[in-house]
Order: C-alpha cells, then sequence, then structure tokens
C-alpha cells in the first residue's frame, strides 16, 4: 500500500467524495467520476438537496420526461448525496453529485457540510477537471492540493497557489477545512482542444487516484472501451488537422523535457500496487 492510501486508511470516520457538474467539470470528467463510484458500490441515496433555494432554472432547466403509463414527470436540477460502503471495509464512503448552484453558494455548502457531520464524516475530497495545455497522447495529469496544512503533511503536499476565480468546487473545500473536516482537492486536466464531453480518459485517471488515496480497488474495465475509442478520434482529429497535429506535437515536447512524474520509481511502484489489489494479492505486510 502507498504511503498515500496508507495514511488517509488510518484518518478515523467517514470520507465524502462530491463533485458537481458545470464549471468545475471539464469534459464531465469529475462528475462521471462519482456517478461510476456510486454505481459501483451501489451507493444508496439518502438525501436530495432542494434545488429551489440554490438554482435559477432559467440556466439549468427542469427536464420533462414520460414515464411509464404515458405520464409526463418533471425532473428537477437537484444535489443528490448516496452512501455506500468501502470495499473491504466497515467504513462508509458519501458520494456528492449535482449541478454548480447559481446562488447562494455559502448556505449550499453550509448544507452539504451538516450532512457530512451527521454522517461522521471527517475527510472530504472535492473532485475537479479543468481544460488546460496538455496533450492527449500523454497521460492524464492528475493533482493533489490542500489548504489544510494538516492534511498537506500527512499526504506530503503542497498548497494551492491559484489566484483567481473558483468554483462551487472551491467553496466546498474551503468550508470543509473550516469546519474542521480534513479536506484535499483532486483534479484532471483534459486537454482544451477536445473539451466537448465525456473525456472518460481523465475519468480513469481520477479514478486511478482516488484508487490510490483509498487504498482500495477500482474497477474501470467498463470505461476501457470508451477511453480508447476517444484516444482513437482524437487522433484522427490531429491527423486530419495539420495545425492541431502541430500543436499536439508541441505539447509533447513540453510534457517531454519536463520531469515526468508517471514515469518515476514511485509511480511505477503504485500501478503494481494497485495491480495486485484489483485482483486481491496484495496488503499493507507485503509492502514492508
Amino acid at each position: 500500500m502507498s504511503d498515500v492510501s496508507e495514511a488517509l486508511s488510518q484518518l478515523p470516520g467517514n470520507i465524502m467524495i462530491a463533485a458537481f457538474d458545470g464549471w468545475n467539470d471539464a469534459g464531465d470528467a469529475a462528475s462521471n467520476t462519482v456517478e461510476h463510484l456510486t454505481q459501483l458500490w451501489d451507493g444508496q441515496v439518502i438525501q436530495r438537496i432542494d434545488p429551489e433555494e440554490y438554482h435559477d432554472f432559467q440556466v439549468n432547466r427542469p427536464i420533462v420526461r414520460n414515464v411509464p403509463g404515458g405520464d409526463r414527470s418533471i425532473v428537477w436540477p437537484q444535489t443528490v448525496i448516496s452512501q455506500a460502503t468501502l470495499p473491504g471495509s466497515t467504513r462508509s464512503v458519501v458520494l456528492v453529485h449535482g449541478i454548480e448552484p447559481s446562488m447562494k453558494w455559502r448556505r449550499f455548502c453550509a448544507e452539504i457540510i451538516t450532512a457530512a457531520k451527521s454522517l461522521n464524516v471527517t475527510t472530504v475530497i472535492v473532485v475537479g477537471a479543468l481544460l488546460a495545455d496538455v496533450p492527449h497522447t500523454r497521460p492524464v495529469p492528475i493533482s493533489l492540493s490542500s489548504d489544510d496544512p494538516a492534511m498537506q503533511a500527512l499526504l506530503s503536499i503542497e498548497a494551492n497557489d491559484y489566484e483567481g476565480p473558483t468554483g462551487i468546487v472551491g467553496v466546498l473545500h474551503d468550508h470543509a477545512v473550516n469546519a474542521g473536516l480534513n479536506s484535499v482537492s483532486l483534479w484532471a486536466a483534459v486537454p482544451h482542444y477536445v473539451a466537448h464531453p465525456p473525456a472518460p480518459k481523465a475519468t480513469i485517471a481520477l479514478l486511478s487516484r482516488l484508487e490510490d488515496l483509498l487504498g482500495v480497488p477500482i474497477a474501470v474495465d467498463s470505461l476501457r472501451e470508451d477511453a480508447d475509442a476517444w484516444q482513437r478520434a482524437v487522433d484522427q482529429l490531429a491527423d486530419e488537422d495539420e495545425e492541431i497535429a502541430q500543436y499536439v506535437q508541441q505539447l509533447e515536447t513540453v510534457k517531454d523535457t519536463a520531469e515526468l512524474p508517471e514515469a518515476s520509481g514511485e509511480a511505477i511502484a503504485q500501478e503494481f500496487e494497485r495491480f495486485l489489489r484489483r485482483r486481491g494479492r496484495f496488503s499493507a505486510d507485503d509492502s514492508e
């Protein structure tokens, strides 16, 4: 088990993982991550946050759908809080998924933090994805940061030095820290020239990092085919557009001349540990 996952596994209490559609979610990579975990771990809905206080329905309009029997139903944008059990553990994981609200962000985040505390959550992982100057031909860059000094020390990570506009993910992270909860931010960088969702390669990268953080296997086989198809489609786009091809080559040069953490000995060891965990052959004793 890696140092990161071992450290998180030693923290008391339950874990919350949250992602939101919208500005924080390039290629739908973050929201698809939480949806995948909810389905994989059979998450059960325990709370729905009433959207009336938080959404401008001219921005996020309700959807009319046909239902069996010939009736029609209006589906309102809402935030859903589900609960599941971490595989091989007695700990619960609370999964939060919704649309970035239009208003009253502080009240919205306070409601989520209240729910977290009522469910004995002590650690919050907020997940996001951003558009960046990265090549699609290389591993998806994943960053982990925290404004919580205790988490920085525990996970050997640095504070986030970003300054500028923030989204609901950043606000929720701040509320969690101020409420005395352990909190970290996990972000994937999605190539900006293929911004149209979905971005399954980025979703797999986020799930892989969460696997390390949680110390539990996360199956992603159902996403592999989509990720391969996405890779082929973007390769074809670059083959057919000389300007994009040249731009990708420039990004590759920048990436390859920098130090590649993906090729470090630690990264290779973590990938091997992940391989063994998925097959039930790895335990903490093996790392000694």
